[in-house]
């Protein structure tokens, strides 16, 4: 029972921790996201991505790179435009830019596994695309796509309103009002996610042993970084069924990445495991009531053969460049998560931010006009089950850190 204790407040203290060390980059990511949707509307990414298809993949990948990292308004988004007549391989590349190539993951991934992994996830991202684009130019579905956009040309349109010049706009208090209202949504979006994904990461951290992820991912451990050609494609294919058993998002899911490469899975395991958010049911669920199941079984196909890809091009490459990051480098559990440093300080000045941020969309400018952004249709059992497993993750770590911090 001692034992059991112990555990619990160990695995309460590093969630917090975790939570303690992003929470800046979360405040900043989603302050610069929020900022660049209220002034870049999707009317006018529409209008600018045009009909040619080099020109449209770069503008799809740029917008994505400027959008949401929600997955659930990144499929909204790619909906949207493909049914405005973006080419298919642009709305794709939208769709995997504005999940993979996104400002505030790229933060997040920076400060739980380091630079290997930006660079990873950023390039990933890139090849990605371009691996996914070459399967569309390969396979030609050209009836599956028109039979796609012409189903979804008969649904309602949505006006939106693209023509008020931004340069005017950013002067002006109301815009950074309905700012704050999107950075609101940002927070609503992610909040069970990513309560539940530090939560996971914590108690797996301090619960389960290493022996665990030996068996899971062959040869990982045991400080071993020299994976044959067999096990790192393991790794690779077994880094997405971990993803879809834990589906809490990108974001959610980064302590937890940060975790299996400290357990010693291989890079590219890992980067598969990060990569993976948009090949789980509750996205292929999404994708077939936007499209058809034919359609969204089609994009599973184009993402989990480019993850493959990717994950491998990504581990042989930087082994070939000798920058193949060292397991040692991530510390899962740190014992001075709180101490008076550059994150303490950045986590006061984006917490004031933030506190004004909120002043200003809900006190001082609260009539101010905001319209909600388009979202996928999410599974409500789904929501109600992750709502209800945030709530008992704070009573989890309120327990925990009792028993830390006043009870041992």
């Amino acid at each position: 029972m001692t034992d059991f204790l112990k555990q619990w407040g160990e695995a309460a203290y590093t969630t917090t921790g975790f939570f303690w060390m992003a929470l800046w980059a979360f405040i900043l990511g989603y302050i610069i996201s929020s900022m660049i949707q209220i002034f870049v509307t999707e009317k006018r990414m529409q209008k600018a991505m045009g009909e040619k298809e080099g020109k449209s993949m770069l503008l799809g990948t740029f917008f994505g790179f400027i959008s949401s990292s929600c997955s659930f308004a990144a499929l909204a988004g790619t909906k949207s435009i493909f049914k405005k007549g973006a080419s298919f391989s642009s709305s794709i590349a939208y769709l995997l830019a504005s999940t993979n190539l996104v400002i505030e993951l790229g933060i997040i991934i920076s400060i739980f596994l380091g630079w290997q992994f930006v660079v990873g996830e950023y390039v990933g991202g890139i090849l990605l695309i371009l691996i996914c684009w070459i399967l569309i130019r390969m396979i030609n579905p050209k009836k599956l796509i028109e039979k796609t956009r012409k189903n979804l040309e008969s649904e309602e349109d949505d006006a939106m309103d693209g023509s008020k010049d931004w340069k005017k706009q950013i002067k002006k208090e109301e815009s950074w009002a309905r700012v704050a209202k999107k950075y609101k949504m940002e927070w609503q979006m992610v909040w069970k996610d990513v309560t539940v994904g530090f939560t996971i990461a914590g108690i797996v951290a301090a619960f389960v042993p290493d022996s665990f992820f030996q068996t899971l991912f062959i040869n990982s451990g045991q400080g071993n970084t020299d994976f044959t050609f067999l096990e790192i494609l393991e790794h690779i294919v077994v880094g997405p069924v971990a993803a879809f058993l834990t589906f809490i998002g990108s974001m959610g899911n980064i302590p937890l990445a940060a975790l299996l490469f400290g357990k010693g899975v291989s890079f590219a395991g890992v980067m598969a495991f990060i990569f993976s958010d948009l090949v789980v049911f509750p996205v292929l669920r999404i994708n077939a009531k936007y499209y058809g199941w034919k359609m969204s079984l089609f994009i599973l196909f184009l993402l989990f053969t480019a993850l493959i890809g990717t994950s491998l091009a990504l581990h042989y490459s930087f082994d070939l460049l000798s920058i193949l990051p060292d397991p040692s480098q991530v510390k899962i559990q740190d014992s001075e998560y709180f101490k008076i440093d550059y994150t303490f300080f950045l986590n006061i000045a984006f917490l004031a931010i933030s506190g004004y941020m909120i002043y200003l969309g809900f006190y001082k400018k609260k009539d101010v006009e905001h319209s909600m952004s388009e979202m996928a249709p999410k599974s409500q059992l789904l929501e109600t089950i992750l709502k209800y497993a945030a709530f008992i993750c704070y009573v989890w770590l309120a327990g925990g850190l009792i028993v830390k911090f006043i009870i041992q």
